[in-house]
Order: structure tokens, then sequence, then C-alpha cells
């Protein structure tokens, strides 16, 4: 029997009500998933130096186009995506996170998760469910508008990019995220 922890819970009961946020219900299944993980990478591309390159490098990139946050004391996220694998999607899945403390507002947001070495990727597909924590890092814009990404960074098996954002709360941090795989 598996133990559920008060945090799991939690996470669980805010993020909830989040899934009717309009982008999960009605979604029109993979093709509309597909068409907004096309929009989202064509933006990351054009606003994001550096990522074209990094793809090319990725054993494979989780590309989560929709991301919705609210939070007031409880908060939480949901949102739902596309695994490509060379250019071509091979699983959907959706991305849930749930938080409590001092916050209060609302923001949308995207990110991609970029497989950089073929062992990240495929225990990330044989998984159950990825939590995202210490096994990821964040690759940030720098002053200069480049992508902050150093050798010793391309070596790390899982790099995040956080984009797109818009809301009332600030910052966006996928620590906690799980990801697990959905038929759409």
């Amino acid at each position: 029997m598996q133990n559920f922890t008060r945090r799991s819970v939690l996470m669980s009961a805010a993020a909830l009500p989040l899934a009717a946020c309009g982008n999960g219900i009605n979604s029109g299944g993979g093709s509309r998933i597909d068409a907004r993980v096309d929009n989202a990478l064509a933006f990351m591309y054009a606003e994001v130096p550096g990522t074209r390159d990094l793809a090319t490098q990725a054993a494979g990139m989780l590309v989560m186009p929709l991301v919705t946050e609210a939070g007031f004391g409880f908060g939480g996220a949901y949102g739902r995506g596309a695994l490509r694998v060379g250019g071509a999607t091979v699983d959907y899945y959706s991305a849930i996170s749930g938080s409590f403390g001092f916050q209060i507002g609302a923001q949308q947001y995207a990110h991609t998760l970029f497989f950089m070495t073929e062992e990240a990727l495929r225990n990330f597909r044989t998984s159950p469910g990825l939590s995202a924590g210490a096994g990821v890092r964040y690759a940030v814009n720098n002053e200069a508008g480049d992508l902050s990404i150093d050798t010793t960074q391309i070596l790390d098996p899982v790099i995040a990019v956080v984009y797109g954002q818009a809301g009332l709360i600030a910052g966006a941090t996928l620590e906690g995220t799980q990801y697990s795989r959905i038929l759409p």
C-alpha cells in the first residue's frame, strides 16, 4: 500500500480545480496539444536565443506549452504537453504541482525539459512519473539576452527552460512538479 504524505495530498487538492482552467478540458486531443507545442517551440526559439542549439543536442524534449498556476495560501499548477523525440511526438504528459505559503495571484507560462542523454530520456519514459527537482538544471536568460548555458551544464542530464510568463505571481519554478503520461 502506498503512503501519502500531507504534501502530496495538499498538492493534489490544490491543483484539481486548475485542471478545468482551459488547458485540458475539451482540448481536442493530441492534435490540439501538438499545435500548442508547435507554437510554444516557435516562441521559445524566437525569444530565448540558444534554445535551438540546445534542442539539436538533446535526445528528446518535453514541451509544456501552457501551465496555469494560481494560489491564495494554497496554490497549484496544471498543464499538458508532449514529449518530442527527433521532432516527432511520442507521448503526451500532464504536469501538476502544488504549494503552500504566502502567495496570491495567478500566472501562465510554458516550459521545456531538454533530456540531454539517452539514459535520462529512457529513465523519464520508463518511470511511473517524474518529479522535477534536484536532477533538473535551470537555464535562464542573462542580461545580454542569450541563454546562460556552459559546457558543464550541457553535460547535465535534464535542462529546463521556463518562458512566456504572464500573470501576477512573480517567477515560475518547476520544483516539485509531477509529470505523468496521459492519453489525450
